[in-house]
């Protein structure tokens, strides 16, 4: 966004100056996020498709539909994709702590 520009928005909305520009940080963040989140997958050649039959498979985003995931593996995987998706998140819970510290 154009800083003149922004900041004739914000001087027009009344908000404090950068608040457009706080805003565009944030929102680069979750997209890159975002980005990073669908290129985390678990060996998919080991789960079948069919256990997700009431999504699309290719768009399931393994770390924000983790909760789902793990249910629906638990509940119909065999014990084979239940050892997967256990350590894969067992493997993704170790490297967000890392990113954290």
């Amino acid at each position: 966004m154009n800083t003149s520009l922004a900041l004739r928005i914000e001087k027009a909305l009344g908000l404090e100056e950068g608040t457009l520009m706080i805003l565009q940080v944030y929102h680069e963040i979750r997209e890159e996020k975002r980005k990073l989140s669908r290129k985390i997958k678990p060996d998919l050649s080991k789960l079948r498709p069919a256990l997700f039959w009431d999504t699309s498979f290719e768009n399931i985003d393994w770390v924000k539909h983790k909760l789902y995931v793990i249910d629906r593996v638990m509940q119909r995987g065999n014990e084979e994709e239940k050892k997967l998706i256990n350590d894969f998140y067992e493997l993704q819970e170790v490297s967000e702590l890392n990113s954290i510290q």
